[in-house]
């Protein structure tokens, strides 16, 4: 199949790391596959060096000309059979160029905020196919308004390349933060702000660290409250064992130097892709047991769920994993999962039958 896909976003968050994923894996599956990107954008620095040929161009918003120029452009040299794109500003602009040239098209959403009352009703029904990424997305949409039959899920895929576990760099990073061997490593990546549940760990970490000597914490991202989050490092009473990095463009490295990872999360999340990532590291996850999240792990398998907000279980969930019969079971287990449910190969065969095989609007 050849593909075109459009996103202009200048940010470097979940939406534009699927974009790029899934691109790169339909390339290495054999596909013809092409992008209108963002001069300069980090999805276009980060497929430069892959087989995706890039086209630039910008949809500040649904009326800029020039994307459509771009867009129109790139359609016509390349005949793409699916147009393909994943950021709300460039929904009406990709049904109306498919409707233009007879190509169709397929959306992906990311956000659970509603859209308008106009776009809720009409875009699923005007894309030929329209995807969620997780259960609960899907049905929070059809809550608000959009029809049950239109809507798909499609998860997000992980480059287990990318994302795997090396010993050798284990112990690498492990030496630079100046931890021993024995050292047990609890991440929290991503942005840095309340609703995230970071305080609800940070307390939950300190309380835990009071219990076992070997426990150390890795902050990863930053955000609105990564300065207040550092002054609340600073103040807690075991402020040497935790570890603020600021934000890196590529985390993968960094899920190796991990014991577990915490995803503690309290405003609402469509699905959670850094617990994905951490478990193709060999890492088990403690999760908030909310919205899109349980469907990112294997509950008492590959990591725990956890009532957001609750500082007491997220300690007890802390120290569980923090012993060596629960948690190195659990990492056994966390890779083949991540291998059979998320991996870039399985998205992307999922997503071609999805539009070559299935009947418009069937999940």
């Amino acid at each position: 199949m050849k593909f075109l896909f459009a996103g202009t976003s200048r940010k470097n968050g979940g939406a534009e790391a699927h974009f790029v994923t899934l691109t790169r894996a339909l390339a290495g599956g054999g596909h013809t596959v092409e992008a209108v990107v963002h001069p300069g954008a980090p999805m276009a620095q980060a497929l430069a060096d892959s087989a995706v040929r890039l086209h630039h161009g910008q949809f500040r918003n649904i009326f800029d000309l020039r994307g459509y120029r771009a867009l129109i452009a790139a359609a016509r040299q390349l005949k793409p059979d699916w147009l393909v794109g994943g950021f709300g500003k460039e929904y009406w602009p990709l049904i109306l160029v498919g409707r233009l040239l007879d190509i169709p098209v397929a959306l992906f959403r990311h956000r659970l905020k509603p859209m308008n009352g106009l776009s809720t009703r009409l875009v699923a029904r005007c894309a030929q196919r329209f995807f969620a990424v997780s259960n609960y997305a899907r049905r929070d949409y059809i809550e608000h308004g959009m029809p049950a039959e239109r809507v798909q899920v499609l998860y997000n895929p992980v480059d287990m390349d990318r994302c795997r576990p090396d010993p050798a760099l284990r112990a690498d990073l492990l030496q630079k933060l100046g931890l021993g061997e024995d050292a047990i490593v609890l991440g929290c990546f991503g942005r840095l702000h309340a609703g995230k549940g970071i305080y609800t760990l940070l307390d939950a970490a300190n309380a835990a660290m009071a219990r076992e000597p070997r426990l150390h914490c890795l902050w990863l991202g930053d955000g609105s409250d990564t300065q207040r989050l550092h002054d609340s490092i600073a103040a807690s009473p075991f402020a040497a064992r935790h570890h603020q990095l600021g934000w890196v463009a590529d985390a993968s490295p960094y899920y190796n130097a991990l014991s577990m990872l915490a995803f503690p999360s309290i405003a609402t999340e469509a699905f959670g892709r850094t617990p994905v990532e951490a478990q193709a590291c060999n890492v088990p996850v403690l999760c908030s047991d909310a919205f899109g999240i349980p469907e990112t792990l294997q509950p008492g398998i590959t990591g725990l769920l956890l009532p957001p907000g609750d500082t007491a279980a997220w300690r007890d969930g802390i120290l569980s994993l923090c012993n060596d019969a629960t948690r190195r079971p659990m990492a056994a287990a966390t890779r083949e999962f991540a291998l059979r449910r998320f991996s870039t190969l399985v998205i992307a065969s999922e997503f071609v039958r999805k539009l070559d095989v299935l009947p418009l609007g069937m999940s």
